[in-house]
This record gives C-alpha cells, structure tokens and sequence, in this order.
C-alpha cells in the first residue's frame, strides 16, 4: 500500500528526487549523495531514480542544471524588481547572487566545479542563460559610459571575482557584524567607482 508521502509522485518523480537531492547536498555535500539514499528519502524503490537518472553523475547533473535556473530566476527578478541607475541595478545582481550563494553553499560548490566535467556543454550553456541578464546589464554600463574600459571580459572576471570572494566571507562568518546587503551595496559602490570613466 503507498503511502502518502509517495503517492504523489505519479508523473513527477524526477522533480520530487532532485528537491530531495538538494536537500541532500546541503545537509552533506556531494559526497554524501548516493542514487539509494535519495530513493530511500524520497519514499519510492531503490531503483526508481534510475527511471530518470541512471547513475549519480547524472543526478548531480542534474542538480547543476536545476541550481542555474533557480540562481538565473534570481538575478532576473531582483533587476525586474530594480529600476534606476546601473549602480542599483548593479547592487540588485550582486545582492540575489551573494545571497543565493550563502544559502546554498554546497549547491554553488558543485556548480563550479561542474564546468571542468566531462560532457559539461549543457551545464555551461545553463551557466550562460542564468548569467545573460547580469551581463547584458554590464554591456548595457559599457555602452552607457558607466564603466571606463571596452574590455568586457576582464570587467565580468572582476565583478564575478568579487562576488565570489564575498559570498565566501558572509557564508563563512569573516565579513564583520554589517547585514550582507549593506556589505555588499558598499563594496559595489567601491567597485563602481573603480570602473567609471575619469
């Protein structure tokens, strides 16, 4: 006899492993994964995730994958919700990364570490299309004179650099007593001014 937990995952077991799975990683990380466990977690038969992901490098794929729409999702509403200048729009991305970033620590360690696999196309093509919004706002700065130099790849290294380095403090305790948007607002005004044209 099914029970309840189980029931509803007719038709929508994929999604109900991969919410599992990332609860997963969160609580253990990668290496606590296991295809047998998440099944077991989930309420269905050990072999039942193999319907949809035949080993647990598909899983963790997989899980790569679902992180770049959600952090993609992320960035688009917080510039949908931000009008103004570059400089807030700029702090609305840094602000949804950081913070995606800290809450989902183990998630965005696997998804940078991803694009070295084998087979990673799909998974940096999934990179491109959560990041396109954040970079159409820095050509959109180029272009408007808010940032000095044509060289877009070295602008983007920068504003990903720091906002790597950042979401590292804040998740890790190092970034001193100020709430994680109030760090972060400064430290793009800083970054702002850096980049303006003189």
């Amino acid at each position: 006899m099914p029970t309840g937990r189980n029931q509803y995952h007719h038709g929508n077991l994929r999604a109900a492993i991969l919410a599992e799975a990332q609860t997963m990683l969160s609580e253990s990380g990668a290496d606590g994964l296991s295809l047998r466990e998440v099944a077991r977690r989930t309420g269905v038969s050990h072999g039942a995730p193999r319907r949809h992901f035949p080993d647990r490098q598909a899983l963790l794929s997989a899980l790569v994958e679902r992180g770049y729409e959600q952090l993609g999702a992320r960035i688009e509403s917080a510039l949908a919700d931000t009008g103004g200048n570059f400089t807030g729009r700029l702090t609305a991305f840094a602000c949804a990364y950081v913070d995606f970033a800290r809450r989902h620590d183990e998630l965005m360690t696997l998804m940078l570490s991803s694009k070295t696999w084998p087979d990673a196309g799909h998974l940096i093509a999934a990179n491109d299309r959560a990041f396109a919004p954040a970079v159409e706002l820095l050509r959109q700065g180029a272009e408007d004179g808010d940032i000095a130099t044509a060289d877009a790849d070295t602008v983007n290294m920068a504003v990903l650099a720091l906002l790597h380095g950042l979401a590292f403090l804040a998740g890790h305790g190092l970034a001193g007593t100020k709430p994680t948007s109030d760090l972060v607002a400064g430290v793009v005004r800083a970054l702002v001014e850096g980049i303006r044209p003189r």
